[in-house]
């Protein structure tokens, strides 16, 4: 069955752009879209799509709040956000981060990274677009006094791939850097959660961002 999208935007043009794209990908299926939040969060909640992609500034209800109401802690079946952003409004990424979304790309990403970003979200990975990671370790740096003590200690293994979840990476990919299988990396992410107490992959990197193990590249 297709990936079925719900595409939030107040810009007709970008809603058909990002139509046109997600459509022309197999296994991708637009089923609404939305021109402000007030009408992504009654949308959402009606079609229960698998992935919504949401831009942050939006009429009526911003895409923080709508990833908060559809997505957001304390929901017990929540959907899946990745956030649609410009690199004029990357202050906005970390709120909407906090707030439950699954994923971070810029509006300018290429039709296969958004394609990937979408597949990824469906599949309980995520995808955060490198220069959205940086923009990100910048902002969160005063939080990092504020980052949560894990309940046991992670071992050397398990912060390489923290520090690889930080950086966007999916679990391929990790996989492939690390030299490991992709059932290792699953049970590594396993055993992240359960100390860190973190629900999802993006919280993982939230963490990592705010302890300083996440350091953008120099230059």
């Amino acid at each position: 069955m297709s990936i079925r999208v719900l595409i939030a935007d107040d810009q007709a043009m970008i809603r058909s752009g990002l139509r046109l794209i997600l459509n022309d990908q197999p296994g991708i299926e637009v089923v609404a879209e939305a021109a402000d939040g007030t009408e992504a969060i009654r949308l959402a909640r009606r079609l229960r799509p698998d992935v919504c992609l949401v831009d942050i500034r939006m009429p009526g209800k911003d895409g923080i709040e709508v990833t908060r109401a559809i997505a957001g802690p304390g929901l017990s079946d929540p959907l899946r956000v990745v956030i649609v952003t410009t690199f004029d409004l990357d202050e906005y990424v970390y709120g909407a981060f906090r707030a439950g979304a699954v994923g971070f790309v810029l509006k300018g990403a290429s039709p296969a990274l958004l394609a990937e970003a979408v597949r990824a979200a469906h599949g309980g990975d995520a995808l955060i677009s490198p220069q959205i990671t940086l923009r990100l370790l910048r902002h969160c740096a005063p939080a990092k006094a504020a980052a949560r003590r894990p309940v046991a200690p992670l071992s050397d293994r398990e912060i390489q791939v923290v520090q690889a979840i930080a950086k966007g990476s999916t679990n391929t990919e990790i996989a492939a850097d690390l030299f490991i299988s992709l059932s290792t990396v699953k049970s590594h992410l396993a055993s992240i959660h359960s100390k860190l107490g973190v629900r999802n992959r993006v919280e993982i990197a939230g963490w990592a961002w705010e302890t300083g193990l996440a350091q953008p590249a120099s230059g």
